[in-house]
């Protein structure tokens, strides 16, 4: 049996056969770009605080650079808590999230970044 082919319908047909698997590989790359935005947004929650490192109680506090009066707990997320002992005295910025504690926030930090080897009001350091 021969089948004979109409030229419209040879068209459709080659249309079809063509545009078929392309549509179905542009289904699958929209969702992985619709995954991206997505994850990129829990790395960016967070905050930063800057202050000055201290042991109080045996615990690591961040302290206010003026006064020196405890502002947050510190606990260490993703190095060890010795870490904090580097940076006593220190005035630094820290990176991470903040909840709520007892007495004070307790602040899971990231990341430490040293802004001075020393804590002193800002008044002072910039008689340097």
């Amino acid at each position: 049996m021969i089948f004979r082919f109409r030229p419209a319908s040879l068209a459709i047909l080659t249309v079809l056969t063509v545009c078929a698997p392309t549509a179905v590989f542009s289904t699958g790359q929209s969702s992985d770009r619709e995954k991206a935005p997505a994850s990129s947004k829990k790395k960016a929650s967070g905050t930063s605080l800057t202050g000055c490192v201290d042991q109080q109680e045996g615990r690591y506090v961040l302290t206010d650079d003026r006064n020196l009066s405890p502002v947050a707990d510190l606990e260490a997320d993703g190095f060890p808590t010795e870490g904090f002992a580097k940076h006593v005295g220190h005035k630094v910025t820290i990176r991470g999230i903040s909840s709520s504690g007892d007495a004070r926030p307790v602040f899971k930090v990231r990341t430490i970044e040293t802004v001075s080897e020393n804590c002193a009001p800002n008044s002072q350091s910039d008689k340097k």
